[in-house]
């Protein structure tokens, strides 16, 4: 008797298993449905930003800045809908710092910024969250609190990615400002001069775009890396 019922048993043990399978199919569609609203929603912010006759950053990093920037947002983490993008993939003889009021879609800045000196000559390359390695870390970053250091006017970030910039405060990674950060110096040098690690700005503006970006807003560096791509979890 147990013999002409184990064929109906298996049946309904595949059949259990099957099932229990396929509930990830829709969560898959659903996601990409997701993924492809937000990328259209992006891109009409995007082609809406009020320039003030400044440059735009890339759409890609655009995208992926204002992607974080709403979760953080939605956590806490971050306050101010003030949000600053640093593209790591350009020349660090371009203006690649963004900083953009997103109450108004307007740009406000858009300026020279210096990555670490083991991060890359020209362009930067390799990044880390280590002590001492003077390199500039990637990803999502709340702005902290203005102090004066030896750079002068100093603003200390957090980094919000654990394993990627959550060191960032115990490396003294900071926004400041610094004479290397400037077009005499890549007349004289063939590119921008380099930190140890801190995202440095042009003497002339640090004061007041520490005042625009200070007290939890949103600070984002991109780069395409691939080792970021598979570490963060902010975004796809």
């Amino acid at each position: 008797m147990i013999y002409k019922f184990l064929p109906v048993l298996l049946f309904f043990v595949a059949s259990f298993n099957t099932n229990v399978s396929k509930p990830t199919e829709p969560e898959k569609l659903i996601a990409a449905t997701s993924e492809a609203s937000f990328s259209m929603k992006a891109e009409k912010i995007y082609h809406t930003l009020h320039t003030n006759n400044l440059s735009l950053p890339k759409l890609e990093s655009f995208s992926k800045a204002l992607q974080g920037f709403y979760q953080l947002k939605e956590k806490g983490l971050v306050s101010k809908n003030i949000l600053t993008i640093i593209d790591f993939s350009l020349s660090s003889n371009s203006k690649r710092l963004w900083i953009i009021d997103m109450s108004t879609n307007t740009v406000l800045y858009n300026s020279l910024v210096a990555h670490g000196k083991n991060t890359g000559e020209e362009y930067a390359k390799d990044f880390s969250n280590a002590a001492s390695s003077n390199k500039s870390s990637l990803g999502f970053y709340a702005t902290g609190e203005v102090y004066q250091g030896k750079h002068g006017l100093s603003l200390r970030l957090d980094g919000l990615e654990k394993g990627i910039n959550d060191n960032a405060r115990n490396r003294a990674v900071v926004v400041h400002g610094a004479d290397y950060v400037a077009e005499s110096f890549i007349k004289t040098h063939g590119r921008l001069g380099r930190s140890q690690g801190c995202p440095a700005l042009p003497v002339g503006i640090t004061k007041e775009v520490i005042n625009v970006i200070k007290d939890k807003s949103c600070l984002f560096i991109y780069h395409p890396s691939v080792n970021y791509k598979t570490a963060t979890k902010l975004i796809s």
